[in-house]
């Protein structure tokens, strides 16, 4: 083929193969945020599709599920390019600092000093694997200014402070750390692994994290059918 048909045919497959790239995520997302707006637009009307704070799915699920709401995005979830979604995002039924988030399992508190909407829980032993030790994350606990909405029980610094599964820890906020650009009220909740010298990872990044689903007793929720919502089985 001559040089010329060649080089046209690149110039129209690179851009076209790099937005391919690019929207593909976006594209997978797209049901999912639709049945998301649907919730958001009248949550009363959708109570079958909502998670219950303190419920245990059955089957001996080793967590207690942290708040109420509508179970959005999963884990491992992806909408744009090298984005992977580290945990599980719960979105509220009710308004901004209602919704009450717990602890899904017994551990120790943590709370470091410029947290404003987060807190870690220690949990020595994993209820799935006895031999290492994990942490639970949640965060979103505060308002698009930063105003907490985390437990008086735990301030900044608070440090390996032992709280029961079910605690009350604050309430689902939509703080992003940009005042003028909040996200949904949700909370994010995930299962961080353990460095091995007894301190939790970069919970930013998808291998430093564990899939929340078999904790919480539901189905892989970004690799099953996203026609139904989450919920336990």
């Amino acid at each position: 083929m001559p040089a010329r048909p060649i080089i046209i045919l690149i110039a129209v497959a690179l851009p076209l193969g790099l937005a391919v790239y690019w929207l593909w995520p976006r594209f997978l997302t797209l049901p999912r945020l639709a049945r998301l707006r649907d919730y958001l637009n009248d949550p009363a009307a959708r109570t079958d599709w909502q998670l219950e704070a303190g419920e245990r799915c059955p089957g001996g699920a080793p967590f207690l599920i942290p708040t109420d709401g509508y179970l959005g995005f999963g884990y491992d979830d992806s909408w744009s390019i090298g984005h992977r979604h580290t945990g599980f995002d719960i979105f509220a039924p009710t308004g901004l600092g209602q919704t009450p988030v717990i602890a899904a399992h017994a551990g120790y508190l943590t709370r470091l000093p410029d947290w404003r909407s987060s807190l870690i829980i220690r949990i020595p032993q994993d209820p799935l694997d006895s031999s290492r030790q994990i942490w639970t994350y949640y965060t979103h606990l505060a308002d698009p200014q930063g105003n907490s909405f985390i437990a008086p029980d735990f301030p900044p610094g608070t440090t390996e402070k032992f709280v029961e599964a079910g605690t009350w820890l604050g309430y689902q906020g939509n703080y992003s750390g940009d005042p003028y650009n909040p996200v949904g009220i949700h909370l994010h909740f995930s299962v961080v692994k353990d460095d091995g010298a007894g301190r939790f990872l970069n919970e930013t990044r998808i291998e430093n994290t564990l899939d929340p689903s078999p904790y919480l007793g539901l189905r892989a929720a970004v690799l099953d059918d996203w026609s139904k919502p989450i919920t336990c089985p």
